[in-house]
């Protein structure tokens, strides 16, 4: 798949200024998250990377398909259409899902919030979930959105992921570092 970081930049700015501007984030971030699913379905891809398909039925396609999707209430916007036509005329339809990923961001950051993963081997106690959610509040001065995951092959401990910040104390790591110290 290629690496639409740099394409999708200037588009989820601009659609989250529109949808900042109207006061409409949620709904934004919905209709985005619906296009990118769309457009993520291969066979879907296909009929969109024909040469065969106008701008205006490669838009159309999007929003008939997505239109039992949460967040296709915006589909029928005029300025949504636009930003999915713009992307069409440009061939960047298939920078939706990253576009959506980036406009998730800039949202998550107006509203001084942040996603973080908690892996641990085994399920978490909800006391202990919250009491890491508060401190991870204090340590980033930002509210945080708490997701918990499983992974049996940590064997112990957790990995705390935000952003691009790591926290591993898996006993699976402690492990590896153990065996690369003896072996060394």
């Amino acid at each position: 798949m290629a690496d639409y970081g740099a394409i999708a930049r200037p588009y989820a700015r601009a659609a989250f200024d529109i949808a900042k501007e109207a006061g409409a984030l949620d709904a934004w971030s919905q209709a985005l998250a619906a296009a990118a699913a769309v457009v993520s379905n291969e066979d879907v891809e296909r009929v969109l990377s024909s040469p065969n398909q106008s701008d205006d039925a490669r838009v159309a396609l999007i929003t008939d398909l997505g239109s039992a999707l949460p967040g296709a209430e915006l589909f029928g916007d005029e300025r949504f259409k636009r930003l999915l036509r713009v992307l069409a005329e440009n061939d960047r339809l298939a920078a939706l899902p990253e576009i959506s990923a980036q406009f998730d961001e800039l949202k998550a950051e107006a509203e001084n919030k942040i996603d973080v993963t908690l892996v641990s081997a085994t399920s978490v106690d909800p006391d202990v979930a919250e009491k890491i959610s508060k401190a991870l509040e204090r340590r980033l001065g930002r509210q945080v959105q708490l997701k918990l995951e499983i992974d049996e092959k940590l064997l112990g401990g957790a990995i705390i992921r935000a952003e691009d910040m790591v926290i591993d104390g898996s006993v699976r790591t402690r492990l590896e570092r153990l065996t690369q110290t003896l072996v060394a």
